[in-house]
């Protein structure tokens, strides 16, 4: 009965017999349904790049987005359910106010994410509440260089280099291992995000998609931004470029 969750999934203060929160898992589902979103760490900054699936032609273009600003210096790209990515990006923001207000400098990402994780956490304790049923990337530029840490829906929360949430979290996950996120500049790795959010989106089930890219960074002055229209054209020709010509190779081999 444990397995499978039944008579333990009622709550979110539960523990089933083997230890599980199934409420916690169920939220970590409702991400796994979501778009892809990336963030790599590079040697002068953060790129985040999001896969918005576009589930109708009616929709407007560039609305709900997944990529958000916190303060100046701090971003966010989100996977999951896109009401809950908000109320943490709301309560990011107020953390980010108050520390501002009371220290009269810019709040440390390392210190927002640890708030942040304690909210998340917190929804998971009380049967009154649920689980966010959503993961974030936070990213930021700062005096001592580029930061980025993930936080998912049970209020756990990781440093990265780089890192992939959402539906294609693992084969997003093995290629940006293929990188040297390390030596590379921001310029070089908007590149590199949008040919893996390319390569990762799967054609049959999501036929369309509308990428969301962004940095922050030395070359942005420290402030997180979305990329130049021109430098996301020029990134995304040249993922289709490349995978066309992975099709290509593919077809010699054959």
């Amino acid at each position: 009965m444990s397995s499978i969750g039944t008579g333990y999934d009622l709550s979110a203060s539960q523990f089933s017999p083997d230890g599980r929160v199934f409420q916690v898992e169920y939220a970590l589902k409702a991400v796994e349904n979501s778009g892809t979103a990336i963030g790599i760490r590079g040697k002068d900054g953060v790129v985040f790049g999001v896969e918005k699936l576009v589930l109708s032609k009616l929709f407007e273009f560039g609305a709900n987005k997944r990529i958000f600003n916190i303060d100046r210096h701090v971003g966010v790209a989100v996977a999951g359910l896109l009401a809950d990515a908000r109320h943490m990006v709301e309560s990011a923001r107020d953390e980010a106010t108050n520390y501002r207000y009371n220290y009269g400098s810019s709040i440390p990402l390392k210190y927002l994410t640890d708030r942040v994780s304690m909210l998340a956490h917190a929804y998971t304790l009380y049967s009154s509440v649920r689980p966010f049923g959503a993961s974030v990337i936070l990213g930021s530029y700062e005096e001592d260089g580029p930061h980025m840490h993930v936080i998912d829906p049970s209020g756990v929360s990781w440093g990265y280099h780089g890192c992939a949430i959402g539906k294609a979290k693992q084969a997003a996950k093995t290629e940006i291992e293929k990188l040297k996120m390390k030596e590379m500049s921001i310029r070089d790795l908007v590149k590199e995000v949008a040919k893996i959010i390319y390569i990762v989106h799967d054609e049959v089930k999501d036929k369309n998609f509308e990428l969301e890219l962004s940095w922050v960074g030395e070359m942005t002055g420290g402030k997180h931004v979305l990329v130049p229209d021109d430098v996301k054209a020029a990134a995304e020709k040249y993922a289709k470029d490349s995978l066309e010509e992975s099709d290509d190779s593919d077809d010699e081999d054959l």
